[in-house]
């Protein structure tokens, strides 16, 4: 299978990934013939990405790293519980709020027990395929991302289901915050940005006194947007200030919100997301959280279509864990951009010559090197 930009889709071309609702139902299921209409709609629901079929590559798929029963679990009660939040300002004063710690704990195993048994995964784009609200599909992002972090970090499993919960929750006071303000899609007034950042304030509040929920959980909420320089918000700490769990989510934040889709821009991919917050380093995040990051993302995720500084191209097939910026590559056109009848496989990890010069048919005048 290849990952393609929807943009480049076309009628004829059979879908190799299902693509979910928000409610974890199936709207499109494998092998199903994109037609214009189709193609046209995924566009218009904020669908980016999706994984069509090649005989080229039908031996390629990309891994899971939650099962899909896991996934379909924690987007649910991810939703009911945001929901319920969200209409909190609503209801009458004194009324009565489910616990959200239980369940989520609960979710948290789940998501634990599948990451405990792919201890070599590597963090790939989960927003392929899903038809969802920002803010819950994000939230389950920054989750799974950062515990595969916490894993991998050697963090005690009570360490990673604290973790794993702050990020969890980490936006929780957006719930708080006007639909016309946080769907908005172009650019904030500065009143609207003000009142935007108010959501890290917010969660702590709505966390703080939450029964049966570590109080760290709520100081994630409220620390996530802190930067190393004392640059962040809401209080401007800086450097030791900040608890390590929120720069864990900080920094996964920030890569989330880059390579997902938003209403006032596309997502960008893994490797430029990857340059940008390499230009932080030790001034936004501390340098030794973002190699550990690198090193565990999927930077060019398995499927994409890459060309070569030769001028060939071809699709990435699998990843080299030592080395994620330098996959392998299945070469299928050459310069001339014609067919091959042979393919052939290059391992960029041992032809360190090579380079990545364009993904998706975008070229760049910067190969990645600069770090990563």
């Amino acid at each position: 299978m290849r990952l393609l930009p929807i943009s480049q889709c076309e009628p004829g071309m059979r879908l190799a990934k299902k693509i979910f609702s928000e409610d974890g139902i199936v709207l499109l299921g494998d092998h199903m013939e994109l037609t214009s209409r189709l193609i046209t709609r995924l566009e218009q629901c904020g669908v980016q990405y999706v994984y069509v079929e090649d005989h080229r590559t039908e031996d390629v798929t990309p891994p899971s790293i939650i099962s899909e029963e896991t996934f379909r679990i924690a987007i649910k009660e991810i939703r009911s519980s945001f929901r319920e939040m969200m209409d909190r300002p609503k209801k009458a004063k004194g009324a009565t709020y489910p616990y959200i710690a239980q369940p989520f704990k609960q979710m948290m195993n789940l998501i634990i027990d599948d990451l405990a048994n792919h201890k070599d995964a590597m963090i790939m784009l989960m927003n392929m395929g899903t038809v969802d609200h920002y803010l819950f599909q994000h939230s389950l992002n920054v989750c799974v991302y950062t515990t595969l972090l916490g894993l991998s970090s050697g963090y005690s499993r009570e360490e990673v289901t604290t973790l794993g919960m702050g990020a969890l929750l980490h936006d929780i006071g957006k719930t708080q915050i006007s639909t016309s303000v946080l769907q908005k899609p172009g650019m904030l007034s500065m009143n609207e940005f003000e009142l935007m950042k108010r959501h890290a304030q917010l969660g702590f509040e709505l966390l703080k006194d939450e029964p049966n929920l570590p109080l760290i959980v709520a100081h994630c909420a409220f620390q996530h947007h802190e930067r190393l320089d004392g640059s962040g918000y809401p209080r401007g700490i800086k450097g030791n200030e900040i608890h390590d769990y929120a720069k864990w989510i900080g920094l996964v934040d920030s890569y989330d919100a880059m390579t997902t889709n938003r209403v006032y821009r596309s997502p960008i991919l893994p490797h430029d997301a990857m340059e940008r917050l390499y230009a932080g380093t030790g001034t936004l995040y501390e340098q030794k959280m973002l190699q550990q990051f690198r090193d565990k993302v999927a930077i060019y995720p398995i499927g994409i279509t890459v060309k070569l500084q030769t001028g060939v191209s071809g699709v990435v097939v699998d990843l080299n864990n030592s080395y994620p910026h330098r996959p392998i590559v299945r070469v299928l056109n050459n310069e001339a951009g014609e067919q091959l009848k042979a393919p052939y496989e290059i391992d960029l990890s041992k032809q360190l010559t090579m380079m990545i010069v364009g993904v998706n048919e975008i070229e760049t005048d910067t190969p990645l090197v600069s770090g990563i």
